[in-house]
């Protein structure tokens, strides 16, 4: 048996022989109120999603407060903005994290977060964190993915606008502080991300090269990239999740709501159960048909000792009768005993012996 990469958060295995890992992101789709970030994590729960995710940042620790040219924003969902003024909008309030993190071991879905520095990654120590994500934009940030690392537990890296050298570079970082498991998620850092800008067939090469536990990091609008990608082999699937698409927060616009998230927890989970393995076997749900496939019987009156003809036998259904490959093995053979029209080919009732 080929040995399958794996990781493990709070106790689930995570790798291509278990069921799709399936995190709801909740990102800045709190709005500002830490009673709606409580319902996000109750409804991704209810939904079926394996964790929860949060990102620890806070405008500070991310940008800086300016207004030249090269923080601004111009176009897409923030047009107008400075990068400040996003993630101030944006940040999840660090006095929260304790009641989240408390709310969701309550209700029994798993939490972590996505740290944007040092001192991210202290206050998820400090709540006992059981995983780290390295959002896209961060994965060339090897110092922060090291610090990360030393706190010895599993990390997922999303790969967003990083090239295969990139990628082994954050790789390579994780190893040399110290992670021992690890996944990275194929992604598109738009927001949001047209579906065949995915190129899926990229986790496959991602599998190969990297020889690690891969998954996907869903922007696109709908289930189908997430759900095909299980056909690939993503053992990860995060998808940013709102209560309302149209909410008006900054990310709500590209999320999924409580139904789709519960129709990917099921159609991924399906996706994966019909893979399965190479079987070539008649299968549980075929038993009762096989009585109606096609078989050879006689559609005439036949003596004994009379020869049999192409035109006294005939393939059709049901099965009951010898198989029609056998069809030319029988013509011109004789009837052991009479047979009467309508009777199922038989071994008894052919004289094989000439």
């Amino acid at each position: 048996m080929k040995n399958i990469p794996s990781i493990s958060i709070a106790g689930r295995r995570i790798a291509e022989d278990c069921p799709p890992y399936i995190i709801a992101e909740l990102s800045a789709n709190h709005n500002g109120k830490l009673e709606t970030a409580l319902r996000i994590i109750e409804e991704a729960h209810k939904a079926g999603a394996d964790a929860i995710k949060l990102q620890t940042y806070t405008a500070d620790t991310i940008t800086l407060d300016c207004d030249s040219e090269e923080f601004q924003i111009h176009g897409g969902l923030w047009d107008g903005k400075t990068l400040y003024q996003l993630y101030q909008e944006a940040q999840m309030p660090w006095e929260w994290h304790k009641p989240l993190f408390e709310h969701a071991r309550k209700i029994g879905i798993t939490i972590f977060s996505s740290p944007f520095d040092n001192t991210a990654v202290d206050l998820l120590e400090s709540l006992n964190a059981p995983a780290y994500k390295i959002a896209s934009f961060e994965a060339v940030d090897l110092p922060l993915i090291k610090y990360v690392a030393s706190t010895g537990k599993p990390m997922i890296i999303s790969t967003g606008m990083a090239d295969a050298d990139e990628i082994g570079e954050a790789i390579e970082a994780a190893r040399e502080g110290g992670c021992k498991e690890l996944a990275i998620l194929r992604c598109v850092s738009g927001y949001p991300a047209p579906a065949e800008d995915y190129n899926l067939h990229t986790i496959t090469d991602m599998k190969l090269r990297f020889g690690l536990v891969t998954g996907l990091s869903d922007h696109t609008l709908d289930n189908t990239t997430s759900i095909t990608s299980v056909a690939l082999g993503a053992s990860i699937i995060e998808k940013h999740f709102t209560l309302d698409r149209n909410g008006g927060g900054p990310d709500d616009s590209f999320s999924i709501e409580p139904e789709e998230l519960s129709q990917l927890c099921k159609g991924s989970k399906l996706a994966w159960s019909a893979l399965g393995k190479v079987n070539y076997g008649c299968k549980s749900s075929e038993q009762e048909n096989i009585k109606f496939r096609r078989s050879l019987y006689f559609r005439k009156d036949i003596q004994p000792g009379q020869t049999i003809t192409s035109d006294a036998l005939i393939s059709i259904r049901p099965g009951y009768g010898l198989p029609p490959k056998m069809c030319e093995e029988i013509i011109g053979k004789t009837a052991k005993k009479e047979i009467k029209k309508n009777t199922p080919a038989s071994l008894e009732l052919v004289d094989f012996s000439e």
